[in-house]
């Protein structure tokens, strides 16, 4: 399976550039944490780096700073394959963040990727470029919007555990 979600975004590569790095970090602006778990690593992005968001386990395979970063799934999280996030720069005032999933399902994410997990995955991702765009350029000129489909099930799975990492995080400032 093969998943592309990419923006050109009307900014210089260097203001999109610090959010990819800062991926999974507490300073983290890029991922969409107000809205679905947030992506933890154990540490700065770099080679070895292992994390992820909920049940979905990575580490980072590759790093490129400011340009690439690469992940390779958990065996334990079903999904055989990668994902990655490259920024490149389209001129002066212009570039393109895009995100590739490659991979095949393997035991019970074989019947849940295509029924909910794929689904969940497109609107974080779409809500995850909105993000870029808003901190690079101000502004998002049409944010993602989700489907009912998505509405339903990020309510039953997503919301409950967002819900409880806000009240964590508010529990530990104190």
């Amino acid at each position: 399976m093969k998943n592309i979600h990419e923006r050109v975004i009307e900014a210089p590569v260097q203001s999109v550039a610090g959010l990819l790095n800062n991926l999974g970090q507490p300073e983290d602006r890029l991922w969409p944490s107000e809205k679905w778990v947030p992506m933890v690593m154990d540490r700065p992005l770099a080679v070895g780096a292992a994390g992820g968001h909920g049940e979905i386990r990575y580490r980072v395979t590759e790093f490129e700073p400011g340009k690439r970063v690469r992940f390779a799934f958990h065996p334990k999280s079903g999904i055989d394959g990668t994902h990655e996030m490259t920024l490149v720069a389209l001129g002066k005032r212009r570039c393109r963040l895009r995100h590739e999933f490659h991979g095949r399902p393997t035991g019970f994410m074989r019947i849940l990727l295509p029924l909910v997990v794929i689904h969940l995955h497109n609107a974080l991702l779409e809500d995850l470029l909105d993000n870029a765009q808003r901190a690079a350029t101000g502004a998002v000129a049409k944010p993602a919007t989700w489907s009912w489909w998505v509405r339903l099930w990020h309510w039953i799975v997503e919301r409950p555990m967002v819900k409880a990492h806000q009240a964590n995080m508010a529990f530990a400032r104190r």
